[in-house]
C-alpha cells in the first residue's frame, strides 16, 4: 500500500471510532449512510489495514472526509461526543 494510502487508512479508521461517539443517532445515521457502512471496521480497530480498498480512493476518500466534517458539524450542534464516560457539546451545555 502507498504512503497516501496508508494515510488515508488511517484517518478513516481513526473517523470511524470518533463518529461512533456521536451522542445523537439522527446525526451518527448519516456516517453510516456516507461515512463507513455498519460493519465495515470493527468497533474500536485502529488498525489501518482493516479498512477496505473501496474507501480509498480520491472520489470516496473525499466524500468519506466530507461527511465526517458534517457529522461533526452536526453533533456540536447537538448531543456532542461521548467517550469513556465524558460527554462533551451537550446541546444543554451551550
Amino acid at each position: 500500500m502507498d504512503i497516501n494510502k496508508i494515510e488515508r487508512a488511517k484517518m478513516i479508521a481513526c473517523m470511524e471510532f470518533i463518529c461512533r461517539q456521536i451522542n445523537d443517532e439522527d446525526v451518527f445515521e448519516g456516517w453510516l449512510i456516507c461515512g463507513v457502512a455498519d460493519g465495515d471496521i470493527e468497533y474500536g480497530n485502529l488498525d489501518y489495514n482493516s479498512v477496505p480498498d473501496f474507501y480509498l480512493d480520491d472520489k470516496s476518500f473525499k466524500e468519506i472526509m466530507e461527511c465526517f466534517l458534517r457529522r461533526m458539524n452536526g453533533a456540536y450542534k447537538s448531543g456532542g461526543l461521548y467517550c469513556g464516560g465524558v460527554v462533551c457539546g451537550d446541546k444543554n451545555d451551550m
